[in-house]
C-alpha cells in the first residue's frame, strides 16, 4: 500500500537508511527475518548506508547493531544519545533537573512508573515488577534500584513513563507535554511506554544528527517507524515510510506505507520504496 502526502517531497536516490527497531525492524517475537537480513545485506550492495535509532538505551540495541554488523553511529533515547557502532558516546542531550524533578512527580501522581536512562544506565525504584521483567528480557540489560531518584536528577537522557493502562497513557501524554512545555518532548513509544527527552532529542534531530555525521544529507535519507515519537523523523527524511501495524495519525505523516513487521513490512520497504532508486 502506498499513502502519498502533500507535506512531504520526493527524493531522488537515498544514501541513507534510519530505521527505527521494535515494531519496526524486528518482528513481536523481537527477531530479525531472513527477508529483512536479505534486505539489509542488499542496501550494503547498494552502498546505502543503514542505522538504527530507538526509544531503547543503546546497550538495548546492540543486538541488533551486531547482527546486522552496522557499522554507523546509532540513536539512543529518541536522540538523547548517539553512539558509534561499538557503543562509544558521541553526543547527549539531559534534560534540565528541576523538569527531571516535575516530571517524575507529576507520573508517579498519575500511577505512572518512572524510570529514569542516565548515560547507559537504567534507573528504577520497584525491580520486581512484570515491565521491568519484560524489559530486562527484550533490551538484555539489567537495572540499577534506587529508593527514590532524588539525587538522580542530573544528566538525564530519559525519563519513561511505564503503565499497563493503555486509556490512560495518551491523556497523560497530553497533561505532562502542556506542563512541561518547550523543557522537554514527551511522545508514547509503545502503548504502555511514554518517553520524555530533551526538547531536542527527537527522532527527527536524531536521523538529522545520523545524517550529518556521515556527511549525508537528510533529503538522501529514508526513515522508517511504526509510533508517534517516529513521527518527528518521518516528517524531516526525503522517504518516509510506516510500518502498516501503525496507527493512523502515524501513517498520515509518511509518503509510504508498507506491510506490518508480521508480514516482513520492514524488508518490503527497502526492496520496494529504497532499493528501487539506487
Amino acid at each position: 500500500m502506498i499513502r502519498m502526502s502533500v507535506s512531504v517531497s520526493p527524493a531522488g536516490g537515498v544514501r541513507l537508511v534510519v530505521s527505527d527497531i521494535d515494531g519496526t525492524l524486528i518482528t513481536p517475537e523481537r527477531e530479525i527475518t531472513p527477508a529483512a537480513h536479505k534486505a539489509a545485506d542488499d542496501l550494503g550492495h547498494a552502498g546505502i548506508r543503514l542505522s538504527l535509532v530507538s526509544s531503547r538505551a543503546p546497550r538495548g540495541m546492540m543486538q541488533y547493531v551486531r547482527a546486522l554488523r552496522i557499522s554507523t553511529p546509532i540513536a539512543g533515547l529518541n536522540g538523547g544519545l548517539i553512539c558509534n557502532a561499538d557503543g562509544t558516546i558521541r553526543e547527549r542531550l539531559s534534560l534540565a533537573p528541576e523538569a527531571v524533578h516535575r516530571a517524575v512527580e507529576f507520573l508517579i501522581a498519575h500511577d505512572v512508573e518512572p524510570w529514569l536512562f542516565i548515560g547507559h544506565d537504567w534507573l528504577v525504584r520497584k525491580m520486581d515488577t512484570p515491565q521491568v521483567r519484560h524489559e530486562r528480557e527484550v533490551v538484555q540489560t539489567t537495572p540499577v534500584q534506587v529508593a527514590d531518584f532524588a539525587g538522580h536528577y542530573h544528566d538525564v537522557g530519559k525519563i519513561m513513563g511505564v503503565s499497563p493502562d493503555t486509556a490512560h497513557l495518551p491523556v497523560v501524554e497530553r497533561e505532562l507535554a502542556a506542563l512541561l512545555g518547550g523543557e522537554a518532548s514527551v511522545h508514547r513509544s509503545s502503548p504502555i511506554y511514554l518517553d520524555i527527552t530533551h526538547p531536542r532529542a527527537n527522532k527527527g534531530y536524531a536521523a538529522k544528527e545520523l545524517a550529518r555525521l556521515l556527511d549525508i544529507s537528510i533529503h538522501e535519507t529514508a526513515c522508517i517507524g511504526d509510533m508517534n515519537n517516529d513521527i518527528p523523523m518521518l516528517k524531516e527524511a526525503g522517504v518516509s515510510i510506516a510500518m502498516g501495524n501503525a496507527p493512523e495519525n502515524v501513517k498520515a505523516q509518511a509518503r509510504y506505507v508498507t506491510r506490518p513487521n508480521t508480514q516482513d513490512g520492514w524488508a518490503h520497504a527497502m526492496e520496494s520504496f529504497v532499493l528501487s532508486r539506487a
